[in-house]
């Protein structure tokens, strides 16, 4: 079980290029209708330089930049009783399809409530681009349930 001296474990890092076609994909596969996220003339139009990134796409990137590492096992939970508790973004600049994004999460939080039967694990991922500007925070928490 993961407990307070594991704050400030790093839980990976690593970056990823951000692609056009993938961009398009996801913005038709969550129903999004801004042509900015689908087309470069209206994203030009729109004052971006091409494609920005939709803002819950971070998570995928992060997905696939964490892959091979096995986070489970490095905060001691286990799978059958956790739950995903939250999920929090603070933006600081847009992204945009052709970037190359910086991810690296560490352990920022763990506390207990209901007298111990909730387990909590809160990680933090600071995004940045290729030109070491601050993209985003992601904030995750997970709850393990005891007992």
């Amino acid at each position: 079980m993961a407990d307070k001296s594991m704050i400030g474990l790093s839980l990976g890092k690593g970056s990823i290029d951000v692609e056009m076609g993938r961009l398009r994909f996801f913005a038709k596969a969550i129903g999004e209708t801004d042509a900015i996220y689908t087309d470069e003339a209206a994203a030009r139009d729109a004052g971006h330089p091409t494609l920005p990134v939709p803002p819950t796409f971070l998570m995928c990137l992060n997905s696939d930049v964490s892959a091979g590492v096995d986070r489970m096992g490095l905060l001691k939970l286990d799978l059958a009783r956790i739950l995903h508790a939250e999920q929090a973004f603070d933006y600081h600049r847009m992204a945009y399809a052709g970037d190359t994004l910086h991810f690296e999460t560490t352990v920022t939080d763990v506390y207990d409530k209901k007298g111990g039967a909730l387990h909590f694990v809160v990680n933090t991922t600071r995004v940045t681009n290729q030109r070491g500007e601050h993209v985003a925070d992601m904030r995750g928490t997970l709850v393990e349930r005891r007992g």
